[in-house]
């Protein structure tokens, strides 16, 4: 059954009325809006290329009707997997920040910011350079391991006697990152001309080898991380009220914290193990999100991995079409974008810090 209530929400009740859901209307549109933008943005990706492709070829396509060899090529093992992986990587770069941004309540929180996509990209340069005889499957799980290390140490770093403060966390976390970039550098510098530089070309966060390996594993993550940090989202609105508000509230702060911090980083690690760093994803999505429609923490949640889907959609289309036949990777368009939006926040925060 459903009803209106009032004209900027819509209230879903289930058919016992033991459930119900208040939903803004706004942020249902902004969902709807978005999810037909990267629908379109995808289109025109397929369609895109060297080798164009119209769109009702692409429709026939993708219908599974053969056109030619040459197109089924182009569209199925080509340009669909790393439009695929393109919004998977951008929807689990701007969670991470959403989930950092919560558990820090820090604005300015995001994982290439603060040395998680870092401690990803370490670990995986050096399995590129020292150990190239290992299998590539153990990328995800090295990354992981590198991005929960850098965080704590963060963490810990930043962590005083009065408790944990935002610029603090910010600036240990932009010291960290440059100590690990060093060490990923002098990696490269001194590891094998070859290594090297497939190390290199991964680090500017390229998604144009993305493979249906990579889309598989990317995907098998998510539905294993995003609905766990789904059902937090309740726990996640109190967290943002402080910990004090949020165990009055009656949300077990002792473990939700270290929990998400491990979904924050799992996100991250497996986005930067497939397709390199991608910066400032994290930092941009959950705020556009919030501006776009102020909606619970559940709905603001997708609205977030939506957002962070569209934007890296939108860098890899850019990046391969402006500039062809040179091919500009996702993470130098996002790292363009997203320097000036870190200036702003970071102004306001100083801001509001007096």
């Amino acid at each position: 059954m459903t009803a209106f209530t009032a004209p900027r929400h819509l209230v879903l009740r289930s058919p016992g009325e033991r459930i119900a859901l208040r939903l803004p209307v706004r942020a249902l549109a902004a969902l709807g809006l978005l999810v037909l933008a990267i629908v379109a943005l995808s289109a025109v990706s397929l369609a895109t290329g060297s080798y164009g492709v119209s769109l009702s070829e692409l429709t026939e396509t993708l219908r599974g009707i053969s056109i030619s060899r040459a197109i089924d090529n182009v569209v199925w093992e080509f340009r669909l997997p790393r439009t695929i992986a393109a919004a998977l990587v951008g929807a689990m770069m701007a969670l991470s920040g959403a989930a950092l941004q919560t558990v820090t309540r820090n604005g300015l929180a995001d994982p290439s910011l603060v040395g998680v996509s870092q401690g990803a990209a370490l670990a995986v340069v050096a399995l590129t350079v020292l150990f190239p005889e290992l299998s590539p499957a153990y990328r995800p799980w090295l990354a992981f391991a590198g991005s929960i290390c850098v965080a704590v140490l963060i963490q810990w770093l930043s962590h005083t006697r009065e408790g944990s403060n935002a610029i603090r966390f910010i600036l240990m976390g932009i010291g960290i990152s440059a100590f690990i970039s060093s060490i990923t550098s002098a990696l490269m510098t001194y590891g094998e001309i070859d290594r090297a530089m497939a190390a290199l070309s991964w680090l500017a966060g390229s998604i144009n080898a993305a493979s249906w390996r990579d889309v598989w594993t990317l995907a098998g993550w998510s539905t294993v991380l995003l609905p766990a940090m789904l059902m937090m989202s309740r726990a996640m609105a109190a967290l943002r009220m402080g910990e004090a508000a949020a165990t009055g509230l009656g949300a077990p702060v002792h473990w939700i914290r270290p929990v998400l911090v491990a979904i924050a980083v799992g996100f991250a690690a497996i986005a930067t193990s497939v397709v390199g760093p991608l910066g400032f994803v994290g930092l941009i999505a959950p705020h556009a999100a919030r501006r776009l429609a102020h909606a619970g923490m559940g709905l603001n949640l997708l609205i977030t991995a939506l957002v962070g889907a569209l934007l890296v959609g939108a860098a890899d289309l850019a990046g391969r079409a402006l500039f062809a036949p040179i091919q500009i990777p996702a993470g130098l368009l996002t790292a363009v974008i997203g320097v000036p939006v870190f200036i702003v926040l970071l102004a306001r925060a100083k801001t509001q810090s007096y």
